[in-house]
């Protein structure tokens, strides 16, 4: 039987040969690293990486956009598909410190008053000092751990062997994902959020209307804010993103459809560049950002996941440690505005852990309490 993520044929596969379990972890990391933003150093030289790495930033990056079917194709022939968010990506601007020996980086927020005037015959430009509070951000240290009982070789579990790993990759990349838009919306929090807006049942145009002029309103708000603090803005083509909840995803991406007529042709209502990325990250799950990206939202990546491994004789089980370092900040909290939208009601079945299956008992419950 042929692995779904590793080049390996798991029944030709010796755990006890130090050489095969050397190319599992090998193996290992080369699935782990595939997600990572930039290409690592140890396969930097690895053409089928390097090309299989550009398929995966090309083909899942996580928007409101539907991908074509030549790349569902490519996601299902690699097993490239993301199970986890990496819109935040798109947010902040992030830079590989990975071949550095860098503890942090510093962020600076510059202020300089530079203008330009007019300057006469014989006179000299006035220079212009750069007074700059800089903040320290620094690389922090995240760690989980996988451990593979020899029994599941033993017993050729190959399904479990796989879907470990892939779960083990999804929750590394999803932990870190979680940090950063956390400190969006921690800085959401402290600025405070630009409109209220009540769900309007009876008439979705006009919900959606107002939440399209609400939108509008916070991006205006952002580049009237920052104007003059050099981020090179342009309201004809500089890109907002509005980051959304799962909650909110339908009603805000029919606002950024809306139009000023009732005709296919007509102009949109929206004024600016807007990119909608949804994300179940969200904590608060009534309020959308307008989010100016790049420019002072930074992250630094100064080790991918990076895997270590080891065999515990006291448990019987071959332990796989992963490692990454990274920091990042806000450094002008005007770079993002938020709005409050109430939520949709509704009601669903309450969510239930126990498993179905096509033969055997359900745990926890009998026939008869299904009957009831």
């Amino acid at each position: 039987m042929n692995s779904k993520i590793f080049n390996l044929n798991w029944e030709k596969f010796n755990y006890k040969d130090p050489e095969q379990r050397k190319n599992l972890a090998g193996a290992l990391q080369y699935y782990c690293a595939l997600p990572h933003k930039f290409i690592p150093d140890r396969f930097a030289n690895v053409q089928e990486f390097i090309k299989t790495h550009k398929q995966v930033q090309e083909f899942t990056l996580m928007s409101d956009g539907y991908v074509n079917e030549k790349a569902i194709d490519i996601i299902q022939k690699f097993h490239l598909l993301t199970d986890y968010d990496n819109g935040y990506e798109q947010i902040f601007d992030i830079r590989d410190f990975s071949g550095t020996k860098a503890g942090g980086f510093d962020l600076a927020a510059s202020r300089s008053g530079l203008t330009f005037r007019e300057v006469k015959p014989g006179e000299k430009l006035k220079v212009y000092q750069m007074a700059a509070a800089k903040e320290r951000v620094y690389f922090c240290y995240y760690g989980g751990a996988l451990g593979w009982h020899r029994q599941l070789f033993e017993d050729g579990d190959w399904w479990t062997l796989d879907d470990n790993a892939i779960e083990f990759r999804n929750k590394a990349y999803s932990h870190r994902a979680g940090i950063y838009y956390a400190l969006l919306e921690a800085a959401a929090d402290a600025k405070g959020c630009c409109a209220t807006i009540a769900a309007d049942c009876d008439d979705c145009d006009a919900d959606a209307r107002s939440i399209a002029t609400s939108i509008n309103y916070a991006a205006m708000n952002i580049l009237t804010n920052v104007a003059n603090r050099g981020y090179d803005l342009n309201p004809a083509t500089t890109q907002f993103i509005v980051l959304t909840p799962l909650q909110l995803r339908g009603r805000v991406r029919y606002a950024l459809g809306q139009r000023m007529q009732a005709f296919s042709d007509s102009e949109r209502l929206i004024d600016y560049n807007f990119k909608q990325i949804t994300s179940m990250m969200l904590t608060t799950t009534n309020r959308i950002m307008v989010i100016l990206p790049g420019r002072t939202l930074k992250i630094g990546y100064r080790m991918d996941l990076t895997l270590f491994d080891d065999f515990d004789i006291l448990s019987y089980t071959d332990t796989v440690a992963g490692w990454m370092r990274h920091g990042g900040c806000i450094g002008d909290i005007d770079q993002i505005n938020c709005i409050t939208l109430s939520e949709e009601s509704g009601s669903c079945p309450d969510a239930s852990y126990n498993p179905q299956v096509a033969c055997g008992t359900v745990p926890g419950d009998t026939l008869e309490d299904l009957r009831d």
